[in-house]
């Protein structure tokens, strides 16, 4: 069984993600997409969106108006559920089959989603847009029957998501992160709509893929990394496999565990870079961090996204950003921006231990604090928090 050392394995892991090399040069933003396997969206604009700050992470030529023509205009992705809201290269369309039909029979059977209006509103609604084109939500009027709760969807709105995640309808554009719906065979090109293999090639090309992204990972892991396939179904794929690479990786506490390689991944190890010496401001949502087991036990990182956690329970703060240098995370910060007044301020800083910060380290955190208020169009940015 091959060893791999806790510096190794975080090298590794940064370098698969495109976190390494200096994040310059040429732009290939399809190519990123495709490198990442998916590209997750969110809806909050602390300061640039989720998917904005994520591309721009690996190359700081990227702005905010390269993304959506990839699915408005040219069809060059898709947007579907991963873990979440995700926009993936159309490419892959043919092996999300089975995501459609466990999403669109997940739906269907949710006790909100059985309701005769909502079952009804889908008629109405794919007539509307046979009829009219592409659609938003806003273009329907149904009422929240009973009480308004948390996350309370009117009839109109379940009956979109439901065809929306069995793949009846697709994301045709959005305007203003505004969703527009359309039937599927005028957004997605034909001869993609079809699977190109069963249920279990679809399967045995997604825990592939996953794999190839992570470069090792647990059971566990290459199940999360799409959120495509159950326990069971991973635990069957990895046992039918005769090339995947016994490995040990070192954790940050020093303790080992056992994990698959890539069939190359001796040849990975020996051609991965040392991660260069810039300071990255990471979104909350960046794949790298997004499993925060993995995060921990590779990087000894303690991360919680706080945002829906009430505001007295809070360790950290609403909005907060990782800190990586070379190959550890050597603080957080919180941020909070108006581009119509122009100003980005810094609300909250929160050093790792043992890190120290000095003069140098601070010189690196305003230039990335610098061009990340620039990708927004921001130019004043204020210290509210104590400047360490």
């Amino acid at each position: 069984m091959l060893r791999i050392s806790n510096k190794q394995a975080r090298a590794l892991w940064l370098h698969s993600n495109g976190l390494s090399a200096s994040p310059t040069g040429p732009l290939d933003v399809m190519q990123m997409i495709r490198d990442l396997g998916f590209v997750q969206i969110d809806t909050i604009r602390n300061v640039t969106r989720a998917h904005h700050h994520i591309l721009w992470s690996r190359n700081r030529n990227y702005r905010e108006n390269m993304l959506w023509p990839l699915l408005g205009k040219h069809r060059e992705i898709f947007e579907h559920f991963t873990h979440d809201a995700s926009l993936i290269p159309m490419e892959f369309y043919p092996m999300w089959a089975r995501q459609f039909r466990r999403w669109g029979e997940r739906v269907a059977r949710a006790p909100w989603y059985q309701s005769g209006l909502a079952q009804s509103a889908k008629q109405e609604i794919l007539q509307r847009i046979k009829s009219e084109g592409a659609l938003s939500t806003h273009a329907f009027d149904t009422k929240i029957e009973g009480p308004r709760e948390m996350w309370a969807r009117p009839p109109h709105k379940k009956a979109l998501d439901q065809m929306w995640y069995a793949g009846e309808l697709s994301t045709c554009f959005r305007a203003n992160f505004i969703k527009y719906y359309n039937l599927t065979e005028r957004v997605v090109p034909a001869h993609l709509r079809e699977p190109t293999c069963d249920d279990r090639g679809q399967i045995d090309w997604l825990c592939q893929n996953a794999l190839t992204r992570l470069s090792f990972g647990t059971q566990g892991e290459i199940q999360r990394f799409w959120e495509a396939m159950n326990a069971s179904e991973t635990r069957a794929w990895v046992a039918g496999q005769r090339d995947l690479f016994p490995v040990e990786i070192e954790l940050a506490d020093g303790c080992l565990y056992p994990a698959f390689g890539t069939p190359d991944i001796e040849e990975r190890l020996a051609a991965c870079p040392t991660p260069g010496s810039i300071l990255r401001l990471l979104n909350p949502f960046d794949p790298a961090i997004r499993d925060r087991n993995r995060l921990k036990r590779l990087f000894g990182f303690d991360y919680v996204n706080e945002m829906f956690v009430p505001a007295a329970k809070r360790r950290w703060g609403y909005y907060v950003y990782p800190l990586l240098e070379r190959d550890r995370f050597v603080g957080r910060v919180e941020l909070k921006a108006d581009r119509s007044k122009n100003f980005m301020q810094v609300t909250g800083f929160w050093p790792e231990p043992k890190v120290a910060w000095g003069p140098p380290r601070l010189r690196k955190l305003d230039s990335e604090l610098t061009r990340f208020a620039r990708l927004a169009g921001i130019t004043q940015i204020d210290w509210i928090a104590q400047r360490p």
